[in-house]
């Protein structure tokens, strides 16, 4: 059989994947937080016809004779870069300016996860909690709570929380927190906007907003997708008619493998 036709068809497949994950970025351009992926390819090993000769009895040396034998997946990335902030004026939606991400989960500790959507409410209890009830976590990893009798609440761009009770203002306990990771990229999405760490990723480095290069917290507005429609629709472009020429690859190869067979009437 011929090598171009697997060739194309591994292309194929690539350009598949492409286009899922540009379909993906496309499906949540609105979504609150989310970061958009980027599939990466690279070459399979080309097969060695003849190998290289150094320069020798007069003569020069002779380059490698290598046919290629497609490409495969090498990479879907995660893009961290921040997106833009929508202004709300909903105290209680908070947007990261910089690095970090928010730290929820159970209040005992036992589910943990990652996010950078900070749409965020009070339950009945004065709890600050996310839309799936999970608690919005402190500097120490203790769950914030409001006063329900409070009169007015705010987020300040250093994460502390604060309430207006009778006139007097006062702190809600430690300041929200933000983590930092080492190598981002790594980090393992779970679906709802959350991120789990990897073993790339590293460890969650606790901390604050606004110390040791966290960002700062912006209330009354939340980060939008990273999501540029028109780079997307650029590379879905581009990968719709790399998908064609491997098409053309493969109709070709059979055609010549038709007249192979027809050699013999």
């Amino acid at each position: 059989m011929l090598r171009s036709m697997y060739s194309g068809i591994s292309g194929l497949k690539n350009f598949q994947t492409k286009l899922d994950v540009i379909g993906n970025n496309i499906a949540n351009v609105n979504t609150h937080g989310f970061k958009k992926g980027r599939a990466v390819f690279k070459d399979i090993y080309s097969q060695t016809v003849s190998g290289a000769a150094a320069p020798a009895n007069g003569r020069g040396g002779v380059n490698p004779k290598q046919v290629g034998l497609g490409a495969q997946l090498s990479t879907v990335d995660t893009i961290h870069a921040g997106g833009s902030l929508q202004f709300t004026g909903n105290t209680l939606d908070l947007a990261i300016e910089g690095d970090g991400y928010f730290e929820v989960g159970t209040e005992n500790g036992e589910e943990t996860y990652y996010t950078r959507a900070g749409n965020f409410y009070l339950d009945e209890e004065g709890h600050i909690v996310n839309a799936e009830g999970y608690f919005l976590k402190n500097s120490n990893g203790g769950i914030i709570t409001v006063d329900i009798k409070a009169d007015t609440m705010s987020v300040g761009n250093n994460g502390q929380v604060t309430q207006v009770i009778n006139g007097q203002l006062e702190n809600v306990g430690e300041p929200i927190r933000l983590v930092k990771f080492n190598n981002p990229g790594g980090l393992e999405k779970m679906g709802s906007n959350y991120y789990l760490p990897s073993a790339s990723s590293g460890e969650a480095v606790n901390g604050t907003p606004q110390t040791d290069g966290a960002g700062k917290i912006q209330s009354g507005s939340l980060e939008m997708s990273n999501v540029d429609l028109g780079e997307e629709f650029t590379e879905m472009i581009v990968a719709q008619r790399g998908f064609q020429a491997n098409t053309r690859v493969v109709t070709t190869s059979d055609e010549i493998l038709q007249e192979l067979v027809n050699l013999k009437r």
